[in-house]
This record gives C-alpha cells, structure tokens and sequence, in this order.
C-alpha cells in the first residue's frame, strides 16, 4: 500500500521540475490552464513568469534553456499552442530541453462527440499533438490519471536526455486531481549519459589517433554538437594536448574559449573571421570536424572546403572517417581517451602565425560624427566582460557577432540552424530572468526582427531584468536585402527608444535612448551600465547599406544556393 501524501497532478509536475533543477517557467494564461497554473503555484521555489503571448513565452523559453539547460512553457490548447510551435521547432532545431505543457480538453468531451472550443471546429479534438509530433522528441498526452505521475517522468528525463523539447499535455479536468506525491527518487543515481560501447571506442580512438599522428598540419575543428554532447571539457583536453591550431563554426562561437593559445577565430568559408582562417582549414591534411553540423547557412551556400572524404567526423554517439565508421561511442569519451594517445603537432598554428595579419586598430570616431556600424562595433566590444551574454539575432547581427572577441567566461547565443527572425527578444529575457546574479545580458537586434515580437519588452520592465538591448535601426529587414531585395524588406519605422515609455506607463523602470552620432552612443552606453531595476534599450540609427562586407558576400552566396536548379 501506498502510503505517500497525496498532490495534485500540477502540484506533482512543478514538485519534479524543482528536483530537476527548475527555478522559472514561462506562460500565457487560458482556460484550459488556469487550473494547472493554480497547482504549479503551490509549489515552493517555483516561479510563474508571465509573457505577452505564446510565442514570445516560447522563444523566453529557449533562451532560458541556453542559460540554464531546462525549460519550460505552459499555454492553452491549439489557440496557444500552436502560437507556440514555431519556437518549440527552433528549440527542436538548436537542441534545446524545452518541455512544452499545454492543457488539454476535458476527458469527457471527445467520448460526447461534441465540439469544444479552441479545436477546429471537428469532433476530433485532439490535434495538436499531431501538430507537435515532428518538432519534438516524445509526446505525452495525459488523458487518464493513472498515467499522470509516468508521464510526467518520461517527459522530463526524455527532455533532459535527447536536449530535445518534448511535448506533455494535460487534460484540464485532470490537473487538479489527486496523485501520490513523487518520491526523491526522481533522478537519484539516473545516468544522463549513454556509455560508449568500449571495443567500438578503442578501434576508433587507434584508428583516429595512427591518422592523426600520421599528419603534417591537423586542426581541431569545433562544431555547435560539442555543446548538445556536453563534452566541451573534453575538446578542450584534446586541444591543449596537440596545440594544434582550433577553430569554431559560426554557431559554435562560445564553446572554445577565446583566449585559448591555439584558437585562431571563426570558419565561415569565405566570410571566416579572421579571413585567414580559411587558408588554414582548407590547407590542413587532417581536418577534425567535432560536432560539426554543415548546413546552407554555416557553409555560405555551400561554399565550404572541407576534405569530407579524408576527414574524421566526430558526433555526438558516432565517428566517421575513412578506416570506417564507429557507432555507439559517446564524443566525449571519444575525445578525452583520444588525448591519451596523440602527440603535440602545431605545425598548423605556426602556418597561422606566418600568416597572421594584425587586425587595423579602429580609431574612434569623433563624438559629432553620424553613427556608424563600424563604431557601433568597437564601443560594444570596450564593453564586454566576462560576466556578459551576448545574444545575437538573426541579420547582420550576426557577422558583427562574429567579430566580437569574447573575453574569458563570456558566454554568446544564436539561432543559427533556425533563423527565426524575432527570436531574439524573448530569448532575451527568457535568458536574462535564467542569467545568475552579476551577469548581464547584452544583444545586438535588428529593427526589423524586433517589430515582429517588441512586446517582451513590456515583461522585461515587468520582472526588473536589466539587458541592454542594440536595436540596429537601418529601415529594413537587411539580411534578406542582401540575399533578395525587394519592395517587401522595407518596414515602417517606429520610434523605438520612445517604445520604453509606452511600456513603462509611468511605473516601470525601463529606459530608451536614441544614438545618432558617436558621442551620443558612448553617453547612452555609460546611462546603460549605470542603470538598474529595468532594461535598456539603446536606438542606433544607421545607414540603410551600412552593413558587414561579410553579410555582402555570405548574401551572395547563399542567393545563388537558393537559386539553383
């Protein structure tokens, strides 16, 4: 017999997220929730934080994943949850533990064969999960309340394990019934971390080091992947070992620190940072690509170099390369057993060094000058320190992320593989309400992304976060004028720094100010640091074709990829 005390189904799901780690959640209230949002208020340690509608509180969501590892977003049935979808791909997309709670019908009404409200109007009501079923790893629908407490399990641990989101409905008329309270069980002794398959990791270590160690000038290679395997530590023991020269992929930036003595910047084929990184990639007769994932974006429309024949390819349970491929053989035992057993070769980090060229030293503008994207850039850069989060949007912002040099401990987030323009604004507070105390959020936005979901800045003056947010204001949405331009990249301006104003409605403790000129962004910047109890968004208005000689190439590139036949 069961003796444990008995808590609600909502109580039982919040009591688990608190086990696993969870401090925040992120909601939009509706009917089919409001029961369950009672339940997980119950709960000790646990906080609602209320978004302005359910993509938003989806996009907080993973920005909140990335600082902290687990999320989760609660929202009604399909009228919010299907809102909420296209952030929950992304979250799919970027490898993320996202859980995506929806309410869910009443029991009854299905077996009535009667039409409820938020359907489609069908008397089949259940839908959504049929919805979700591609964008996420596991869908767990609780409709019986025997099922509730497994569920609830899997639905976590799956969410955790595959850093994959994972869909869980729960019927609304079950949220409030009563279930045995979870034990500490939960993830006691529970291994996060599937083993390798030992003779499998042998023969691929012996294989890969005897072609390693056979080298002239192999580099290291690091891939978004290194981060979703969590074998960051690992690369890095790899890499002091050979003292081989490292460099990321764009997506990947952040995951090996910069001031690495072998790190030599960004391979981005032909817009890498610096460009000589290039020569030193394609030139190498040992490329190891770690957690590399090539796609259109991260190849310039295909336009890489790499020696996909003669390399070897290290995911995240399985290595590649031409003695044969190894499965079931974890990347980070991978990579720290191959430590053991290579020798030093730097030879092709003395070729980067021959090569090198200093980068010009840009001088600052005077203070009447009109603003510049160059200047924007080296003011942003005297800023960072190693308690910053840089989160850059989709556009231009990306290659002027990509020229960032991120100080030792600095942390950088992107949505690459997704590109979801928007993305970056709840992703900013979902991030900054995760970031631990001392660390501050900084993000680089285009005005064109952040018309498109500018309400969480209402939530960020609401819960007293305090980013301080770039908005680019060059009249369009820049990144797809390079790629295809048209009449349709043009947008309505608004002023933006006012926007602060209009949320704050004479309580809150936002602040907004436009930079026109040099001087007026370095004194926007100082009112920035200084300010508390709200965030900061700082206005940069800018030429409509200032933009990165790197979004100019990498536009051309990807255009032509996208018109071939």
């Amino acid at each position: 017999m069961n003796n444990s005390p008995l808590v609600s189904v909502g109580t039982y799901l919040g009591l688990r997220l608190v086990q696993a780690g969870m401090k925040d959640f992120f909601t939009v209230p509706g009917d089919f929730t409001l029961v369950l949002l009672d339940q997980l208020l119950k709960v000790p340690d646990l906080r609602m934080i209320n978004c302005c509608n359910e993509l938003n509180a989806g996009y907080a969501a993973d920005g909140y994943a990335r600082e902290t590892g687990f999320s989760m977003a609660v929202v009604t049935y399909t009228v919010g949850g299907l809102s909420m979808l296209n952030a929950v791909a992304g979250a799919f997309a970027e490898n993320l533990s996202l859980l995506a709670v929806s309410g869910g019908p009443n029991t009854n009404d299905s077996p009535e064969h009667y039409k409820t409200h938020h359907t489609l109007g069908e008397y089949n009501i259940y839908h959504q999960e049929e919805c979700y079923a591609p964008a996420v790893k596991a869908v767990c629908a609780i409709r019986h309340l025997e099922d509730a407490a497994r569920m609830i399990d899997d639905a976590i641990k799956v969410c955790l394990i595959e850093k994959k989101p994972v869909y869980l409905e729960i019927a609304c008329n079950l949220a409030g019934q009563l279930i045995p309270a979870p034990t500490d069980s939960f993830l006691e002794n529970f291994s996060f971390k599937a083993k390798s398959d030992e003779r499998a990791l042998n023969a691929a270590v012996a294989a890969a080091a005897s072609r390693i160690n056979a080298a002239v000038k192999p580099i290291l290679i690091a891939g978004v992947d290194i981060r979703t395997a969590d074998a960051s530590e690992s690369f890095l023991q790899l890499a002091k070992k050979m003292e081989s020269a490292v460099v990321t992929t764009p997506d990947a930036k952040g995951i090996v620190p910069e001031d690495l003595s072998t790190f030599i910047g960004t391979y981005w084929p032909d817009v890498s940072s610096p460009p000589s990184c290039s020569a030193i990639v394609e030139s190498s007769d040992c490329q190891i690509m770690t957690g590399v994932q090539l796609t259109d974006y991260t190849t310039t429309g295909r336009a890489d170099l790499y020696k996909k024949d003669s390399s070897i390819k290290i995911g995240k349970n399985s290595i590649s390369m031409p003695e044969g491929y190894f499965a079931n053989v974890q990347m980070s035992d991978f990579l720290a057993a191959l430590a053991t057993k290579v020798a030093k070769n730097d030879d092709s980090m003395q070729e980067f060094l021959r090569l090198k060229v200093d980068s010009p030293i840009i001088p600052a503008a005077a203070p009447t000058d009109k603003l510049s994207l160059k200047e924007l850039r080296r003011q942003i850069q005297a800023i960072l320190t190693g308690d910053t989060t840089l989160l850059i949007e989709t556009g231009d912002s990306w290659f002027n992320g990509q020229l960032m040099h991120l100080p030792k401990g600095a942390q950088y987030h992107v949505q690459m593989q997704y590109g979801s323009i928007g993305w970056s604004v709840g992703a900013t507070f979902g991030a900054a309400i995760g970031s631990k105390p001392g660390r501050r959020v900084i993000s680089l936005i285009g005005d064109g992304s952040f018309q498109l979901t500018a309400q969480e800045l209402s939530s960020m003056i609401r819960y007293k976060v305090t980013p301080i947010i770039f908005l680019m204001n060059n009249g369009g949405y820049t990144i797809e004028v390079e790629i295809h331009d048209g009449p349709y990249n043009n947008i309505q301006n608004w002023d933006y720094a006012g926007l602060i104003n209009i949320f704050n409605a004479g309580k809150g403790n936002g602040l907004g100010i436009r930079a026109n000129t040099a001087g007026e962004l370095s004194s926007a910047i100082k009112q920035a640091l200084a300010h508390e109890g709200g965030p900061v968004l700082i206005e940069c208005t800018l030429a409509r074709d200032d933009c990165s000689t790197q979004l100019l190439e990498w536009g051309s590139r990807v255009a032509k990829a996208n018109a071939r036949i």
